[in-house]
């Protein structure tokens, strides 16, 4: 056989065992759509006719083309888990939090050695947690909370060295909780029959972890009390004549420090000039938007990624570096499908830059106020869509992520839109970090005038009640279409804050 004949063999084999592994994931994918029930109108791309499942939503792949992510969160799905998934061997993170699934977790999900995330909260699975899941030992975050699981603990997760986060409250859970777990960062056993409690050597949560026997969602407290805390705008008139004449939104910000406790995710660093050249110099034509730390780019990358590049202005200063250090260090780690995700960053010398996906909806402000001819408005479906969305993005910040974040900026502008119309939350990096021991984070006020919640202003420290105020005006602005703060009112003798204006009889 010459050389020639050898070479066109390899390459036919290399290519059969890269379509078979293809074809391995498209069917696991397929299978698990098919074993969630999902409805005509769910996944509608997840079809074996597009055979690089890469292609598919909710589902992300490594530069090889193998599956690293699947999110179905919150989709109302109520089948069952298929063990097909187990196949999935490159699998960092699996969620399906939020769905109504049902039956016992397949025992196969012990083969997804790669898997670095598992949350199956809030579901109706039932029977025990697989003994084999003691077979992935780089999973770090375990949340199985909020479901009709019975039996005892297996002893092998106690051996998972990676394990700092393992939440296993409201289920039906009994017997002795391995000894080991106890000394994991952080843990939640509430809600069971276990080893655990007053009457124990060891309570069942940590110091850190959510205090409570259960773990349930905000979503409804976060939508409810904005009613309530619409009438404490007792600074309005401050608010009106500090910013009187001013015709673009203001930032605050005065610096604040740098908690290093959070180390980096996955993420990519970038070079500078990959950046300049898929920003084309950052040519001012490809200006998405401007925020309090620096102009938003549209770039593409050299493989056809489109991406948001944001290049941070002041970052020698204390609030620009520390702005950078939060963002990279929080936003890596905070993964959920209403929070945007961080993609990579670039520093040098005189450079700090930050990389995002590209959200091709842009914002709600924009298709609430920009639109350019021909474009669609967003339908009253869809503004329910964003502002559900919306309330379990700052939820999963608020209760899911460890420690806690709290926004303090949110607004239209930064509730991004992806291809779905999906609500997305945007630069909550710039966050202080909460010790869920406090209820005041800080005394660093930053914001956008008409967001800002009035105690917030006066006395510099934040809650989660910070956020729910701007979440508040935020609705207004969904559901009217008009900015949180418009000088132009005053023409017609009117109040300038959207608040003071919706309240007013018309």
């Amino acid at each position: 056989m010459d050389l020639a004949s050898v070479l066109l063999l390899l390459t036919s084999l290399c290519s059969s065992s890269a379509l078979a592994e293809l074809d391995s994931q498209e069917d696991a994918l397929y299978a698990l759509k098919v074993s969630l029930n999902a409805s005509p109108n769910q996944l509608t791309n997840w079809n074996k006719n597009l055979v690089n499942p890469c292609t598919w939503s909710n589902v992300e792949c490594d530069q090889n083309s193998n599956v690293v992510r699947i999110s179905l969160e919150f989709m109302g799905f109520t089948g069952s888990l298929t063990p097909r998934i187990g196949s999935l061997n490159s699998l960092t993170i699996l969620s399906l939090q939020g769905n109504n699934i049902t039956g016992d977790i397949p025992k196969e999900f012990g083969n997804l050695t790669s898997l670095v995330r598992l949350d199956l909260e809030n579901n109706k699975l039932t029977g025990e947690i697989p003994y084999s899941l003691g077979n992935l030992k780089k999973l770090q975050f375990l949340t199985l909370s909020q479901n009709n699981l019975n039996g005892t603990i297996p002893e092998s997760l106690a051996s998972l060295p990676s394990l700092i986060n393992v939440m296993l409250d409201s289920n039906d859970l009994s017997g002795q909780i391995p000894e080991q777990l106890f000394s994991i960062p952080t843990y939640n056993f509430t809600g069971n029959n276990l080893n655990c409690g007053v009457n124990y050597l060891h309570l069942c949560t940590s110091d850190n972890a959510y205090q409570g026997s259960s773990h349930k969602t905000k979503i409804g407290l976060i939508v409810g009390t904005v009613t309530g805390l619409v009438v404490i705008l007792f600074l309005g008139g401050l608010l009106f004549f500090w910013y009187k004449g001013c015709k673009s939104e203001v930032y605050v910000d005065v610096p604040g420090e740098v908690d290093r406790r959070i180390t980096f995710g996955q993420i990519k660093r970038f070079s500078w000039k990959e950046l300049q050249i898929a920003t084309d110099n950052f040519s001012e034509k490809n200006i998405l938007g401007q925020g309090g730390f620096g102009k938003v780019y549209k770039g593409i990358l050299a493989d056809g990624t489109k991406v948001a590049v944001k290049r941070l202005t002041d970052y020698e200063s204390p609030a620009g570096d520390a702005a950078f250090q939060r963002e990279v260090e929080l936003i890596s780690i905070a993964v959920h499908r209403n929070l945007l995700r961080l993609i990579g960053f670039c520093t040098t010398s005189t450079e700090r830059l930050l990389v995002y996906p590209f959200m091709q909806n842009l914002s709600v402000a924009y298709r609430l106020r920009e639109l350019k001819r021909g474009e669609a408005v967003l339908d009253w479906p869809t503004r329910k869509r964003v502002a559900l969305g919306t309330a379990r993005g700052l939820e999963y910040l608020h209760e899911q992520c460890n420690p806690r974040i709290i926004h303090r900026d949110v607004k239209a502008a930064n509730i991004l839109l992806d291809g779905d119309f999906e609500a997305v939350v945007g630069d909550f990096g710039l966050a202080k970090l909460v010790d869920i021991r406090h209820t005041n984070v800080t005394t660093q006020v930053r914001g956008t005038m008409g967001h800002i919640a009035p105690e917030y202003l006066s006395t510099g420290k934040s809650s989660e009640r910070t956020d729910v105020f701007g979440y508040g005006i935020m609705l207004l602005e969904l559901v009217t279409g008009q900015r949180a703060i418009d000088f132009s009112r005053l023409e017609e003798e009117d109040d300038v804050l959207l608040l003071d204006h919706v309240r007013q009889p018309h």
